[in-house]
């Protein structure tokens, strides 16, 4: 008698813990989706330190790629706001560190950008 070969780890809910197996192709289309993205957001970055584009305008109407990144990540781009005025910033804000922009209520949103404005 042969042994079973041994199925993969699964979670609470039955589901396999292993991600789903995808193509070449498909692996290199995430990758170079990826590879925008992080392009995109480094050059909004620069854009950002260098003053030609404002703060305010990409917390109210973030464009998709940036839907995913920091919003501590972001402001730290921002001329004059280190780590210790972020996080002050953050924290009057009721805004984790951890949070992403997509993530941003309305509310939140209103209240780091009137504080920006300061």
């Amino acid at each position: 008698m042969s042994p079973a070969a041994p199925s993969p780890p699964t979670t609470a809910s039955g589901r396999s813990g292993a991600p789903p197996e995808r193509s070449f192709a498909q692996q290199m289309d995430a990758l170079q989706r990826a590879n925008e993205i992080r392009s995109a957001r480094a050059q909004l970055k620069r854009n950002l330190k260098a003053g030609r584009v404002q703060i305010h305008g990409v917390l109210l109407d973030p464009p998709e790629y940036l839907q995913n990144a920091k919003v501590s990540e972001l402001l730290l781009s921002v001329p004059k706001y280190g780590r210790v005025k972020v996080n002050r910033l953050l924290t009057q804000c009721r805004i984790s560190p951890s949070k992403t922009l997509g993530g941003l209520s309305e509310r939140q949103r209103q209240e780091l950008v009137g504080n920006l404005r300061r």
